[in-house]
């Protein structure tokens, strides 16, 4: 990928190929060949560092996040699987979660911070157990996501956790509205069962 141009410099309206076509590229590239990458970098780079953008807010951690996705996308274009998903789809997936680890690993940098310049202080009864039962709360959230399947629980984060409207995660996931809808709604059921809500 060397020499290749900034990603502000690619134009934003690089949605030219299909569904399948960008599926074929992928598999050409994961026998290695550049020109195939080309055409996939072409496509994907734009939405990449729109996602890693609205998830960052900072535009040059986007930019390195997207090129960290791309870099990975060149690596491990043999891993894609068509019966899982599409293409775009797997982009934006590796994307997403590649942001959102910079995002946690950044917050956790600042809460290293915060808690050493807040070592000696003295913290109230009442907010050690408030933050002792956010931290069971999000314990809880936490395996209950684990229990949704892939597809699910990619749905359920970007729509609630990024806050992307349903229209938004069908354009990033690449699945008709009606999919991710479905998605949704049979993911919310299972995390509402598995945390209790309503008993």
């Amino acid at each position: 990928m060397s020499g290749r141009a900034g990603l502000r410099g690619l134009p934003g309206g690089a949605g030219a190929a299909s569904k399948d076509g960008l599926e074929d590229w992928l598999r050409l590239v994961s026998l290695g060949q550049q020109e195939a990458f080309d055409r996939v970098y072409t496509e994907l780079a734009a939405p990449v560092y729109g996602l890693a953008r609205r998830v960052l807010r900072d535009p040059a951690q986007a930019e390195e996040v997207a090129q960290e996705v791309l870099v990975e996308v060149w690596r491990t274009a043999s891993r894609f699987d068509p019966e899982r998903g599409s293409a775009r789809a797997w982009a934006m997936t590796i994307a997403h979660r590649r942001a959102v680890d910079r995002v946690r690993s950044e917050q956790a940098a600042t809460d290293r911070e915060a808690r050493s310049a807040h070592a000696s202080a003295e913290v109230p009864y009442d907010d050690v157990v408030e933050a002792v039962e956010g931290r069971i709360e999000r314990q809880r959230l936490q395996h209950c996501m684990s229990g949704l399947t892939d597809l699910q629980r990619e749905s359920v984060s970007l729509a609630y956790y990024n806050g992307y409207t349903y229209q938004q995660v069908s354009e990033l996931l690449g699945s008709p509205l009606g999919t991710i809808k479905t998605r949704i709604r049979d993911g919310l059921a299972r995390l509402r069962d598995c945390l209790g809500v309503g008993r």
